[in-house]
């Protein structure tokens, strides 16, 4: 597939995972309505996010690999599973893409009247008062490089020819779910550099200051498990290998 179509649907999936995940936080996940309790709460948000990525994979996954994340991208090179000259692009696509939803996500969200989009949070990652649970820069940094570890070991691991065929997405959006279930109370789950920066970007100040962290864990943890995986996996079986090079 050329390089300028897979670039789009990075753009186009980014932009969905960032707009479906973080608009049921900024939307729906408190939202009381004619009923007390309507919201969905975190455990929606930790939902939305895993069938954001479930959905795309089997609509995008056959035309870039469905990344949706400058993490996945370096994780994914530096285990050999991708070119690493086509990391950089890629990067750019998921920023875009997520920017681009946050706008969107923005523009719905202030139509709400007395909305507020630095006093909501717009589903931005923090750290220290800025974390849900108000947990220290070092948990947060701890908790986002386990998390896209084992996310990216997830990956690898479907993916790998040698795994169930077609259940890849189930499992890595299921992954993903649960990754959310367990820290968005540390840092609002971020283990995707280009979902933390579309938001921090129309939030601005401390959501800005803290977004290092957002970029330098989470591919600390995909450069772990792009090296641990093949350790762990070892080589295809030959004959294995010479039917995936035909197929591809």
């Amino acid at each position: 597939m050329h390089l300028s179509k897979r670039l789009a649907a990075e753009l186009i999936g980014t932009f969905w995972l960032v707009f479906g995940g973080c608009g049921s936080a900024v939307l729906a996940a408190n939202f009381a309505g004619p009923v007390h309790g309507l919201g969905i709460g975190f455990v929606g948000v930790s939902l939305a996010f895993g069938l954001t990525v479930l959905t795309m994979a089997y609509a995008i996954g056959h035309i870039s690999g469905c990344h949706l994340n400058p993490a996945v991208s370096v994780g994914l090179a530096v285990a050999g599973r991708f070119p690493a000259k086509d990391v950089i692009p890629y990067i750019a696509a998921q920023v875009v893409g997520a920017v681009l939803a946050a706008f969107v996500l923005s523009q719905i969200a202030l139509g709400k009247p007395g909305f507020d989009l630095v006093a909501s949070g717009f589903a931005t990652n923090g750290y220290g008062e800025h974390s849900p649970g108000h947990y220290t820069l070092a948990a947060a940094f701890l908790c986002e490089v386990v998390m896209t570890a084992f996310f990216l070991f997830v990956i690898l691991g479907a993916t790998d020819t040698r795994a169930p065929a077609g259940f890849a997405p189930i499992a890595i959006g299921l992954c993903l779910t649960l990754i959310h279930l367990v820290s968005i109370p540390v840092t609002n789950t971020s283990v995707n550099p280009a979902r933390s920066t579309g938001p921090a970007l129309f939030v601005g100040g401390d959501a800005i200051g803290q977004l290092w962290l957002f970029w330098v864990a989470p591919i600390i943890g995909a450069v772990i498990a792009g090296v641990i995986y093949p350790l762990v996996a070892g080589k295809k079986p030959e004959s294995q290998a010479v039917s995936a090079a035909s197929a591809a």
